[in-house]
């Protein structure tokens, strides 16, 4: 039996990239991958193709190129990355060409590696929330939120999933342990003491690799997946312990992480207020015990940090 095929976009990336390594690692697999990348050419490329992925260029801005790289295949995952670009608009015309897309090529099953609409939630005459361009509340959100319903629409085979806080965030977007004025670590976040879902990055792509494997069960349904759900005090312990200092939690407003000014601080700023505010809501659709059960190997946050905590950079 020939295997089948899974197109995996984003496949250099950590979403797209952990899914094509589950599958690729797992020599028993009924699947096959064909990795989807802009740039075939690249050391990432090069080693999913080592591994046996088939490597094809594809641009996702270009709807004939994704409908190209879909042809013969049984599934796809479908990831935009809105910090490439900061335009919720042009994730949602991506997510648009994947759904056209997947109609033409008539997939059995996709995955749509999306988010909440906080606008369900915080409406934009809310001024609990600053609005933010216009017609967002968090941005990197909204638009993929709002664009779960272009598969719906179509009647496609799809299992929406939600992804949580990358733990990898410490290490890679600044939100690691910084010195305060008293010479001591701290981590900082808007979220008193409510819990926060994160997540490993690559456990994201083998709780997707989880979600084919039980294939019609889960078609229609949303699957959010976490792998720990933690205060930020719990968070601030966890790496006085894996660090061997001490690190303390920062708990700030969200007005004032709106105002740290780096690219992109009003839509976090905004998220982890919506995180804060809706800790129900997020908590619950992002079920640790079920996305132990979609990947075996789930790490707890203590876990990530025993393998990662020394390539955090300590500022």
């Amino acid at each position: 039996m020939p295997k089948k095929i899974i197109v995996v976009f984003g496949a250099t990336g950590a979403q797209g990239g952990g899914l094509a390594y589950a599958i690729l690692n797992d020599k028993n697999s009924e699947f096959a991958v064909r990795a989807v990348t802009r740039d075939p050419s690249s050391d990432k490329a090069k080693a999913l193709a080592a591994l046996g992925a088939e490597v094809v260029a594809a641009d996702i801005d270009d709807i004939d190129s994704v409908t190209g790289a879909l042809q013969g295949a049984y599934g796809a995952y479908f990831v935009t990355f809105f910090w490439d670009h900061f335009s919720p608009e042009k994730e949602y015309e991506q997510a648009k060409n994947f759904a056209n897309a997947a109609n033409a090529a008539g997939l059995k099953h996709l995955i749509w590696s999306t988010l909440e609409d906080t606008r369900k939630w915080v409406p934009l005459n809310d001024d609990r929330m600053p609005t933010l361009h216009g017609k967002y509340k968090v941005p990197h959100f909204d638009a993929k939120g709002e664009a779960d319903q272009l598969f719906t629409d179509k009647g496609l085979p799809v299992t929406f999933m939600r992804a949580s806080f990358y733990w990898d965030n410490l290490i890679y977007f600044g939100s690691g342990p910084k010195k305060g004025p008293d010479g001591k670590l701290y981590i900082t976040f808007p979220m008193d003491d409510k819990k926060m879902a994160g997540i490993a990055s690559e456990d994201i792509g083998k709780c997707a690799y989880g979600i084919f494997k039980k294939g019609k069960s889960l078609l229609g349904k949303t699957v959010g997946i976490a792998g720990e759900q933690l205060t930020g005090k719990e968070m601030a312990e966890a790496l006085t312990k894996a660090l061997g200092q001490e690190v303390g939690y920062n708990n700030v407003t969200p007005e004032t992480y709106r105002g740290f000014g780096f690219p992109g601080a009003d839509d976090l700023g905004n998220m982890f207020q919506f995180y804060r505010d809706f800790d129900e809501v997020c908590n619950g659709v992002r079920d640790v015990k079920f996305s132990r059960e979609l990947n075996p190997e789930l790490k707890s946050f203590e876990t990530w940090l025993s393998e990662n905590a020394q390539r955090i950079p300590i500022e």
